[in-house]
């Protein structure tokens, strides 16, 4: 009797870390998956933003990258293919970082600070060599308060969508429950 339980046991052990390799895997596959996935994703992203930009700012005229950028690198199209590469790396981390948000034994705070720290630490450099920020701390600070406002509105929206979400389950979880007691 000793032996089978303490067999047992040891086959549940072995089971949960199954399960936990199973679950690490398929978090990195994710990963890398969402990656590949974001790349496409940034540069549409990308290129969508240097319409809106022309339109707005372009005189009737399509600039696809900052003229800064053009000059830096000797030509437009080496400019494009540099921010194009840029854009894509942007894709890939915030696509990769998206799994944070499936994480469930991780809180909100948790996974809002470290994805905001990693797609902090790949959009400032990237738009710094993109030339989306003046060279100055002014406009590195300025370039990184607009990246703040505009996370903390999407992560607003984002949350305030979910809340709803969970509300509108919540509700009919509660009217099932309901008619069964009937």
């Amino acid at each position: 009797m000793f032996f089978a339980q303490k067999e047992k046991k040891e086959n549940n052990k072995k089971n949960r870390k199954v399960t936990k390799m199973k679950k690490e895997m398929n978090l990195k596959k994710q990963i890398f998956l969402r990656g590949l996935l974001g790349i496409p994703l940034g540069i549409t992203i990308g290129y969508l933003i240097t319409i809106v930009l022309s339109l707005v700012w372009g005189n009737g005229y399509y600039s696809p990258c900052v003229p800064s950028l053009a000059s830096i690198m000797g030509s437009e199209i080496g400019a494009v293919v540099l921010q194009t590469a840029l854009c894509a790396l942007l894709g890939v981390s915030f696509g990769a970082t998206s799994v944070i948000w499936q994480i469930e034994h991780w809180g909100i705070v948790k996974q809002t600070g470290i994805y905001f720290l990693i797609n902090s630490i790949v959009m400032m450099p990237v738009a710094y060599f993109s030339y989306w920020m003046e060279h100055t701390l002014a406009g590195f600070l300025q370039y990184f308060g607009i990246f703040i406002l505009i996370f903390a509105i999407v992560w607003g929206v984002q949350f305030v969508r979910g809340r709803r979400d969970v509300d509108a389950m919540n509700k009919r979880l509660h009217g099932t429950r309901q008619d069964k007691d009937k």
